[in-house]
């Protein structure tokens, strides 16, 4: 994956931050707002293109669009590298080969102590039965 070119991908889009901040938030257009077009992405192929929107399922628009907001910090640039930041991890996170899982056996020293801690209780217990008399 060339983080380059996928970055020439992306386009931004600022707005006002909601929340505290005083006269900040009401003039400054901070909040950072990234947006990607999977479907018209040149840098994934077929396959990987299907494994991040079944990944992005939940976040993507209908029309294919994946939106991603950060208003953490008071500056654009900053929120913009965040964001960025967000967006290269999802992918990576999205394109994650997973590992099948390999089978284990129950190793003998468990089963043992795992039959004696019955035993030991199933003997706890027949102690408190009263004695029998015939």
């Amino acid at each position: 994956m060339d983080a380059d070119l996928l970055k020439s991908e992306l386009s931004y889009k600022y707005v006002r931050s909601s929340g505290s901040g005083g006269q900040n938030v009401n003039k400054v257009s901070s909040k950072a707002e990234l947006y990607f077009n999977l479907q018209d992405s040149q840098v994934f192929n077929k396959d990987e293109k299907l494994k991040l929107s079944e990944f992005f399922s939940k976040r993507l628009t209908k029309e294919g669009i994946l939106i991603l907001a950060c208003d953490e910090s008071r500056s654009q640039f900053r929120n913009k590298a965040i964001v960025t930041h967000r967006f290269l991890e999802l992918i990576d996170e999205g394109l994650k080969e997973e590992k099948e899982r390999i089978k284990t056996k129950i190793p003998k020293a468990v089963k043992r102590k795992r039959l004696a801690n019955k035993r030991k209780t199933s003997e706890k217990k027949a102690n408190r039965k009263p004695p029998e008399t015939d």
